[in-house]
């Protein structure tokens, strides 16, 4: 039997926290037993436990995640419940240790049988930014029994992907992030003649059976955004979010220098996935309605924006949006784009109703698999971009229009 301790007892514990990072000159202090532990980097087993680390991996929103997972055996831990387990750990570049960052957890055990066998498992997590890094751990109970290990981890992309931009800096070390709905505190310099996208996202999980968005979907979704966002080039975006199974907008930002992602994340909140409409059951094709109605009112946007980019999963819909009724749409005088989300292109290869859809625009498609495929395709997106608006401009001031 594995229990999962630190999803037992969530409501009991705090989540990991930074204590305190030398990074940013804070003064750590910590218990002096405690310290000469980390400073010791012996491997110690007064409460038997297993370390293993976790090597540093590139998620979708694009942060190295690093960290450790620990096996305890059941019988080592209080039948009567109330045992608190403590675990205090640092990191730091290994060839600066007065960088190094402190994190602590507490993990309060359930009550257990006393026949009980098997490991109570424990795990954390930590982003990095690229870099080589020394991690000292410890645990210890209420007994002061203390399990101790030290490692070494490295964070390090592939040669061929050195030029793509991170949300996390070299050397750099953080808490993961509870949520993936956070304004970024850096601010980027906006061009003048810069671009400016109107961004529409699908915000539904890869699973069309969910009752829910999984982390990692939520993480992909977001990340897309943000390194739209970020770009150099892009002066200005505005964000419709919606959500196919519900047929409804979600959520709706107007042209701005930045995405409110908080504000985003509440309004996702609010989504009831798994659900039955029972209207909609009286509405033959009602998902291929909602997209029709949509497109026609926000490609053809009287703003006039550089580019219109969809972005999500693969919506499967069981009619297509008739191609002669988005053709009939006028005012549409921009490149039009999808980011398909698909963590599996094998699985499912052929093309889904948004793809569908914007073949009438003659649009440009990009398959998202893995991080490297966001960095790619986003530079490839804004490169052409750049470049259709530069025609425009030039067939403006010729007296005609050079867009395609």
């Amino acid at each position: 039997m594995v229990l999962s301790l630190a999803a037992v007892s969530i409501a009991s514990a705090p989540a990991q926290v930074l204590m305190k990072s030398e990074q940013a000159g804070e003064p750590v202090t910590l218990l002096p037993s405690d310290m000469a532990i980390l400073e010791a980097g012996e491997t110690r087993k007064d409460l038997p436990c297993s370390v293993t680390q976790r090597k540093a991996d590139l998620g979708f929103d694009l942060r190295f995640h690093s960290g450790y997972e620990v096996a305890v055996p059941l019988h080592e831990l209080s039948s009567t419940g109330g045992e608190l387990l403590s675990i205090v750990f640092r990191a730091y570049p290994q060839d600066d240790q007065t960088r190094a960052a402190y994190f602590v957890q507490h993990f309060r055990v359930p009550e257990i049988e006393d026949a009980a066998k098997g490991d109570a498992t424990l795990q954390g997590i930590i982003d990095v930014g690229p870099g080589r890094y020394h991690v000292d751990w410890l645990m210890r109970d209420r007994s002061e029994r203390v399990c101790s290990s030290s490692w070494d981890v490295e964070a390090a992309l592939p040669p061929k992907d050195k030029p793509m931009p991170l949300f996390i800096d070299p050397n750099q070390i953080s808490e993961a992030a509870p949520e993936p709905f956070f304004n970024d505190a850096s601010d980027k310099p906006r061009p003048g003649d810069g671009l400016r996208v109107k961004l529409l996202v699908n915000f539904a999980p890869q699973n069309a059976q969910a009752a829910a968005l999984t982390r990692t979907d939520t993480d992909a979704l977001v990340s897309i955004l943000k390194a739209i966002e970020r770009d150099s080039h892009v002066r200005q975006v505005s964000l419709v979010a919606f959500n196919m199974e519900e047929s409804r907008v979600v959520y709706r930002q107007e042209q701005g220098d930045r995405i409110d992602f908080p504000a985003l994340g509440k309004a996702l909140g609010g989504m009831k996935l798994g659900t039955v409409n029972i209207a909609k059951l009286n509405q033959k094709n009602s998902e291929t309605d909602f997209l029709q109605d949509l497109i026609q009112k926000e490609v053809s946007d009287p703003t006039h924006p550089d580019a219109v980019i969809f972005a999500g999963p693969k919506a499967m819909l069981n009619a297509d949006v008739p191609q002669q009724q988005l053709r009939r749409i006028e005012g549409v005088d921009c490149p039009v784009f999808y980011m398909n989300y698909n963590l599996n292109p094998q699985a499912v290869p052929w093309k889904d109703s948004i793809s569908h859809a914007i073949k009438a625009f003659k649009g440009t498609e990009y398959t998202i698999a893995r991080p490297r495929d966001l960095w790619v395709s986003t530079t490839e997106m804004l490169r052409q971009i750049t470049r259709s608006k530069h025609q425009h401009t030039v067939g403006a001031a010729l007296g005609g229009s050079t867009r395609e």
